[in-house]
């Protein structure tokens, strides 16, 4: 069962933005998944290791159009970003040492950042960049 099920609630509007958002849903669950089948230690690694690579490429896109529209909350979400890099690099390497594994306080943390992340803060820079003709 997936941890968090893509809906209109999570479309921001921007075709390149959403495709993004889903790509990031899915790996949330299959981490979740992985977790589930207690497949933790032998895939895990990699499942985060994606989902590291996959959000800083996000958050590039996300932050590039930011600046080229000039978008007047940059810097507040751009440090949003920052926080969560900073806090999944963290738990990535508590893992990789061995003295972490990714529980469900790990993925209900994530599923709740993303749903919150995506629901707020995405959402306000969106109708601002719609206007400038992002779509």
């Amino acid at each position: 069962m997936d941890l968090i099920t893509w809906n209109n609630n999570l479309r921001v509007n921007i075709s390149k933005i959403d495709e993004q958002h889903r790509k990031l849903v899915s790996i949330v669950n299959d981490l979740n998944s992985a977790m589930g089948l207690g497949k933790g230690k032998e895939i895990m690694g990699n499942v985060l290791s994606s989902l590291i690579d996959y959000t800083k490429s996000h958050f590039a896109t996300e932050e590039e159009l930011m600046e080229k529209y000039v978008y007047p909350g940059y810097l507040t979400h751009k440090a949003d970003h920052d926080a969560l890099t900073k806090q999944v690099n963290e738990t990535m390497k508590k893992f990789t040492e061995g003295k972490a594994i990714v529980t469900v306080e790990v993925m209900n943390f994530l599923k709740d950042w993303l749903i919150n992340h995506i629901q707020n803060t995405d959402k306000r820079y969106a109708p601002y960049l719609n206007s400038k003709g992002v779509v």
